[in-house]
């Protein structure tokens, strides 16, 4: 299920060559997949089967997330570089314009995609970058010790949390609002994930200074988020509605911010729907 696709971003010191890890499954209009920072393509597992009865599906490892490497030398992981990368990633798939959907992180890029009029229409999971500088300083705590705690835990004892649900709500319960639904495999790998994501430090760093500030005009525009979202807090998906007027912002009721694994039937309606 899993490829790899390599293409040239330009940068600086002239054109660099870049390599993603996707997944691509089902057919219809394209529908590109962005996860978050820390995570994988596997997050929208859940959903992928729902999507791809409609929909051309494509799920990407991120640069320096998942099996994607890092950007080579003279790239950056700020919004400028990952714009030229996704664009050429459409390129280099023959996505015509692409419908997009993201989470966290993703759904910035997505929102920037939409700004940048690279994509036809953008759902945007619990998007990064409507938050307030205390609400980002909370986030990118939390990040941080998810992260040292990723890298601090033995293999063995991650697989053994695993096996319970109360150890995957140990594992995952800052991003789902029922972890006990995540598959103990599903936990271990993107436990693993969040560990090993050569990409996490450069990325955080970049997202300090990230503001979204900008009206979409002319595209659909979804913004859904989590009512259970302990990581970044429900309220600021009001303010990407007063930034985003014609955005459609849809409440989901008992999911946590990577709202996939809580309830996929209600997410792929979300996404589908936004990319009518």
């Amino acid at each position: 299920m899993s490829a790899t696709v390599t293409f040239e971003v330009p940068s600086p010191q002239g054109r660099r060559s870049v390599t993603l890890s996707y997944a691509r499954v089902g057919s219809g209009e394209p529908l590109l997949l962005l996860h978050g920072i820390g995570h994988h393509w596997q997050a929208w597992e859940p959903v992928i089967d729902i999507l791809a009865a409609e929909r051309d599906v494509i799920a990407v490892d991120l640069p320096g997330f998942g099996a994607s490497p890092s950007l080579p030398d003279g790239l950056t992981h700020d919004l400028p570089t990952m714009n030229a990368a996704l664009g050429a990633l459409c390129e280099a798939l023959d996505l015509d314009r692409p419908h997009v959907a993201g989470n966290s992180l993703g759904g910035l890029l997505a929102l920037e995609l939409g700004r940048e009029k690279l994509v036809r229409s953008v759902t945007a999971l619990s998007p990064a970058g409507f938050w307030t500088r205390a609400e980002r300083r909370y986030a990118f705590g939390v990040l941080m010790a998810m992260r040292q705690s990723a890298r601090g835990l033995p293999v063995p004892l991650v697989e053994r949390l695993s096996r319970t649900a109360p150890g995957r709500t140990v594992l995952t319960s800052t991003i789902y609002a029922r972890p006990g639904r995540r598959s103990p495999e599903a936990v271990v790998a993107e436990t693993l994930a969040l560990a090993n994501a050569t990409g996490f430090t450069e990325t955080l760093r970049a997202g300090a200074t990230v503001q979204f500030t900008d009206d979409i005009p002319g595209i659909p525009v979804t913004v859904a988020w989590g009512t259970k979202d302990r990581l970044l807090l429900r309220r600021q998906g009001v303010r990407a509605k007063g930034i985003i007027p014609k955005a459609r912002l849809v409440r989901l009721p008992g999911c946590g911010h990577v709202p996939m694994n809580d309830d996929p039937a209600l997410v792929a309606r979300v996404i589908l729907d936004g990319s009518r």
